[in-house]
Protein backbone atom coordinates (compact mmCIF):
# COMPACT_ATOMS: atom_id res chain seq x y z
CA UNK A 1 0.00 0.00 0.00
CA UNK A 2 1.16 3.18 -0.93
CA UNK A 3 0.11 6.82 -1.70
CA UNK A 4 0.73 9.16 -4.20
CA UNK A 5 -0.19 12.95 -4.09
CA UNK A 6 -0.25 15.88 -6.98
CA UNK A 7 -1.98 19.30 -7.04
CA UNK A 8 -4.16 20.97 -9.58
CA UNK A 9 -5.06 24.77 -10.01
CA UNK A 10 -1.65 26.04 -9.24
CA UNK A 11 -1.13 28.40 -12.19
CA UNK A 12 -5.30 29.84 -12.78
CA UNK A 13 -5.54 33.49 -11.97
CA UNK A 14 -9.15 32.37 -10.69
CA UNK A 15 -10.13 30.22 -8.21
CA UNK A 16 -9.01 28.05 -5.48
CA UNK A 17 -6.01 25.84 -6.00
CA UNK A 18 -6.64 21.90 -4.78
CA UNK A 19 -4.79 19.07 -4.16
CA UNK A 20 -5.58 15.06 -3.98
CA UNK A 21 -3.69 12.34 -2.20
CA UNK A 22 -4.47 8.59 -2.86
CA UNK A 23 -3.75 5.48 -1.01
CA UNK A 24 -4.12 1.80 -2.66
CA UNK A 25 -2.50 -0.43 -4.33
CA UNK A 26 -1.00 0.16 -7.32
CA UNK A 27 -2.44 -3.00 -8.87
CA UNK A 28 -5.90 -1.61 -8.23
CA UNK A 29 -5.97 1.40 -10.38
CA UNK A 30 -8.18 1.57 -13.18
CA UNK A 31 -6.37 1.30 -16.47
CA UNK A 32 -5.67 4.96 -18.22
CA UNK A 33 -4.35 6.79 -14.98
CA UNK A 34 -1.47 9.55 -15.24
CA UNK A 35 -1.48 13.29 -16.01
CA UNK A 36 -4.53 14.52 -15.97
CA UNK A 37 -3.62 17.59 -18.57
CA UNK A 38 -3.56 14.59 -21.45
CA UNK A 39 -7.11 13.36 -20.44
CA UNK A 40 -10.33 14.30 -21.83
CA UNK A 41 -12.85 15.50 -18.93
CA UNK A 42 -15.60 13.00 -19.22
CA UNK A 43 -12.70 10.60 -19.37
CA UNK A 44 -11.29 12.13 -16.24
CA UNK A 45 -15.01 12.09 -14.59
CA UNK A 46 -14.94 8.77 -14.97
CA UNK A 47 -11.39 7.61 -13.96
CA UNK A 48 -11.92 9.51 -10.73
CA UNK A 49 -15.58 7.48 -9.74
CA UNK A 50 -13.39 4.68 -10.45
CA UNK A 51 -10.17 5.59 -8.89
CA UNK A 52 -12.88 6.50 -5.57
CA UNK A 53 -14.17 3.16 -5.52
CA UNK A 54 -10.47 1.37 -6.38
CA UNK A 55 -8.72 3.08 -3.46
CA UNK A 56 -8.28 2.25 0.36
CA UNK A 57 -8.69 6.23 1.51
CA UNK A 58 -8.83 9.50 -0.93
CA UNK A 59 -8.43 12.96 0.50
CA UNK A 60 -9.14 16.17 -1.72
CA UNK A 61 -7.48 19.50 0.15
CA UNK A 62 -8.53 23.18 -1.35
CA UNK A 63 -6.43 26.49 -0.64
CA UNK A 64 -8.61 28.97 -1.46
CA UNK A 65 -7.84 32.42 -3.35
CA UNK A 66 -7.57 34.59 0.32
CA UNK A 67 -4.96 32.26 0.95
CA UNK A 68 -2.93 32.59 -2.08
CA UNK A 69 -2.97 36.31 -1.86
CA UNK A 70 -2.09 36.44 1.66
CA UNK A 71 1.04 38.48 1.65
CA UNK A 72 2.64 36.35 4.29
CA UNK A 73 2.54 33.37 2.38
CA UNK A 74 4.08 32.23 -1.51
CA UNK A 75 3.19 30.08 -3.81
CA UNK A 76 5.96 27.18 -3.29
CA UNK A 77 4.87 27.11 0.39
CA UNK A 78 1.09 27.17 -0.65
CA UNK A 79 1.40 24.08 -2.87
CA UNK A 80 3.50 22.26 -0.15
CA UNK A 81 0.66 23.08 2.56
CA UNK A 82 -1.93 21.53 -0.66
CA UNK A 83 -0.28 18.55 -0.56
CA UNK A 84 0.27 18.16 3.16
CA UNK A 85 -3.15 19.13 4.15
CA UNK A 86 -3.92 16.25 1.51
CA UNK A 87 -1.40 13.53 2.26
CA UNK A 88 -2.67 14.58 6.00
CA UNK A 89 -5.87 13.01 5.38
CA UNK A 90 -4.89 9.46 4.18
CA UNK A 91 -1.70 9.26 6.01
CA UNK A 92 -0.57 6.25 8.34
CA UNK A 93 2.58 5.84 10.63
CA UNK A 94 5.05 3.73 8.18
CA UNK A 95 3.03 4.68 4.77
CA UNK A 96 5.76 5.56 1.95
CA UNK A 97 4.53 7.02 -1.28
CA UNK A 98 5.49 9.62 -3.93
CA UNK A 99 4.41 13.58 -4.22
CA UNK A 100 4.56 15.31 -7.97
CA UNK A 101 7.81 17.67 -6.94
CA UNK A 102 6.39 21.73 -6.98
CA UNK A 103 10.09 23.10 -6.25
CA UNK A 104 12.83 22.97 -8.63
CA UNK A 105 14.68 20.83 -5.51
CA UNK A 106 12.33 18.06 -5.63
CA UNK A 107 14.38 16.55 -2.18
CA UNK A 108 13.63 19.91 -0.39
CA UNK A 109 9.65 20.24 -1.35
CA UNK A 110 9.42 16.35 -0.63
CA UNK A 111 11.09 17.25 3.38
CA UNK A 112 8.99 20.46 3.95
CA UNK A 113 5.65 17.92 2.79
CA UNK A 114 6.60 15.39 5.42
CA UNK A 115 7.21 17.84 8.38
CA UNK A 116 3.97 19.33 7.67
CA UNK A 117 2.19 15.54 8.20
CA UNK A 118 2.00 14.51 11.49
CA UNK A 119 1.87 10.66 10.76
CA UNK A 120 5.90 9.31 10.33
CA UNK A 121 5.52 8.90 6.47
CA UNK A 122 8.35 8.28 4.11
CA UNK A 123 7.84 11.08 0.89
CA UNK A 124 9.54 10.95 -2.31
CA UNK A 125 9.34 13.57 -4.69
CA UNK A 126 9.49 13.67 -8.41
CA UNK A 127 9.20 15.88 -11.50
CA UNK A 128 6.63 15.07 -13.42
CA UNK A 129 5.35 12.13 -11.25
CA UNK A 130 2.28 12.40 -12.88
CA UNK A 131 3.86 10.46 -15.60
CA UNK A 132 5.69 7.88 -14.36
CA UNK A 133 3.93 6.79 -11.20
CA UNK A 134 0.62 5.64 -11.19
CA UNK A 135 -0.80 6.53 -8.18
CA UNK A 136 0.48 10.00 -8.67
CA UNK A 137 -1.43 9.98 -11.69
CA UNK A 138 -4.28 8.93 -10.29
CA UNK A 139 -3.91 11.95 -7.35
CA UNK A 140 -3.42 14.01 -10.69
CA UNK A 141 -6.97 12.88 -11.57
CA UNK A 142 -8.56 13.66 -8.93
CA UNK A 143 -7.07 17.19 -8.09
CA UNK A 144 -8.15 17.73 -11.28
CA UNK A 145 -12.46 17.00 -11.34
CA UNK A 146 -11.85 19.13 -8.22
CA UNK A 147 -10.83 21.83 -10.35
CA UNK A 148 -12.59 21.50 -12.67
CA UNK A 149 -16.21 21.33 -10.62
CA UNK A 150 -14.53 24.50 -9.32
CA UNK A 151 -14.79 26.74 -12.27
CA UNK A 152 -17.87 24.98 -13.05
CA UNK A 153 -19.37 26.39 -9.93
CA UNK A 154 -17.44 30.12 -10.40
CA UNK A 155 -19.79 29.78 -14.43
CA UNK A 156 -22.82 29.24 -12.42
CA UNK A 157 -21.94 32.16 -10.30
CA UNK A 158 -20.29 34.69 -12.61
CA UNK A 159 -21.09 33.63 -15.79
CA UNK A 160 -18.11 32.27 -18.51
CA UNK A 161 -15.38 32.81 -17.09
CA UNK A 162 -13.50 30.38 -19.04
CA UNK A 163 -10.27 28.19 -17.36
CA UNK A 164 -9.45 30.81 -15.04
CA UNK A 165 -5.84 30.48 -16.56
CA UNK A 166 -4.02 33.86 -17.68
CA UNK A 167 -3.47 33.00 -21.13
CA UNK A 168 -7.74 32.45 -21.99
CA UNK A 169 -8.79 35.16 -23.81
CA UNK A 170 -12.26 34.22 -22.36
CA UNK A 171 -10.82 34.46 -18.69
CA UNK A 172 -9.71 37.70 -19.33
CA UNK A 173 -12.50 39.02 -21.18
CA UNK A 174 -14.56 37.91 -18.44
CA UNK A 175 -11.92 39.91 -15.57
CA UNK A 176 -12.01 43.16 -17.89
CA UNK A 177 -15.96 43.09 -18.07
CA UNK A 178 -16.29 42.45 -14.97
CA UNK A 179 -14.08 45.42 -13.74
CA UNK A 180 -15.66 47.75 -15.97
CA UNK A 181 -19.27 47.40 -14.73
CA UNK A 182 -18.14 46.94 -10.95
CA UNK A 183 -14.75 49.15 -10.82
CA UNK A 184 -13.71 46.25 -8.38
CA UNK A 185 -11.94 42.72 -9.14
CA UNK A 186 -14.22 39.96 -8.61
CA UNK A 187 -14.15 37.72 -5.56
CA UNK A 188 -12.65 34.81 -7.33
CA UNK A 189 -9.87 36.36 -8.35
CA UNK A 190 -6.05 35.91 -7.62
CA UNK A 191 -5.55 40.19 -6.93
CA UNK A 192 -1.64 39.76 -6.53
CA UNK A 193 -1.58 37.85 -9.83
CA UNK A 194 -0.02 40.40 -12.49
CA UNK A 195 -3.14 39.36 -15.02
CA UNK A 196 -5.22 41.41 -12.08
CA UNK A 197 -2.94 44.13 -12.70
CA UNK A 198 -3.14 44.08 -16.15
CA UNK A 199 -6.63 44.68 -15.97
CA UNK A 200 -6.78 46.79 -13.12
CA UNK A 201 -4.23 49.47 -15.55
CA UNK A 202 -6.06 48.72 -18.97
CA UNK A 203 -9.81 49.81 -17.17
CA UNK A 204 -8.01 52.81 -15.20
CA UNK A 205 -6.44 53.64 -18.98
CA UNK A 206 -9.96 53.75 -20.62
CA UNK A 207 -11.35 55.38 -17.52
CA UNK A 208 -8.92 58.20 -18.51
CA UNK A 209 -9.69 58.40 -21.76
CA UNK A 210 -13.31 58.64 -21.46
CA UNK A 211 -12.29 62.40 -20.44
Amino acid sequence: MRFGVDEAGKGPVLGSMFAAAVRAETAALPDGVGDSKGIAPDRRERLDEEIRAAADAVAVAEIPVARIDDPETDMNTLTVAAHAEALSGVAADGLGGTVDAGDTDAERFGRRVADRVDATVTVTAEHGADETDPLVGAASIVAKVARDAHVAALAERYGEVGSGYPSDPTTRAFLAAYVEDNGVLPDCARTTWSTCDDVLAAAEQASLGDF
